[in-house]
């Protein structure tokens, strides 16, 4: 019984739709770390520069002082070492602006795929010649309209 289901099991595993799926996930996981890393460190740095030197790292609330050290508090860092309670908005704007750049590219690459999948599917003929007349008739047709053979 068991060895059925290990059986089972292994031929689940080495379908290529589950394969398939763990490469774009660990993909996807990279992927992701790349776009955090341009977001944090590539595009705000000079957005914040425009928007008057602000760090969006540092845009925090805080809700209740720390019980160590009470505010202000210079970063979000020293908030958190403080044990002060905040509101991240710097840190939830960069993942949301992450998100949107992710989305964007997963976006652009299935109109891809669909785009090459549509030519395939053009490309595919619709009929095919009757051996015996030859004349053109659809592709499901198992008798010849034209010249009624059987085309089985």
């Amino acid at each position: 019984m068991l060895k059925a289901v290990l059986n089972e099991f292994k031929k689940f595993i080495m379908r290529g739709s589950v394969l398939d799926m763990a490469v774009g996930i660990i993909i996807g996981g990279a992927f992701t770390k790349i776009v955090n890393s341009m977001v944090a460190d590539v595009m705000m740095p000079p957005l914040g520069l425009l928007m008057g030197k602000v760090n969006f790292s540092n845009w925090f609330i805080v809700l209740k002082q720390g019980g160590t050290t009470p505010g202000p508090y210079e970063s979000l860092t020293a908030a958190q070492a403080a044990g002060a309670t905040t509101i991240n908005i710097g840190n939830f704007l960069n993942s949301v602006i992450s998100f949107l750049i992710v989305a964007a590219c997963i976006f652009v690459l299935v109109k891809a795929i669909n785009k090459i999948n549509k030519r395939k599917t053009e490309d595919a003929p619709a009929t095919k010649a009757c051996p015996y007349c030859c004349s053109e008739i659809p592709l499901a047709a198992v008798r010849c309209p034209n010249c009624t053979s059987d085309l089985k």
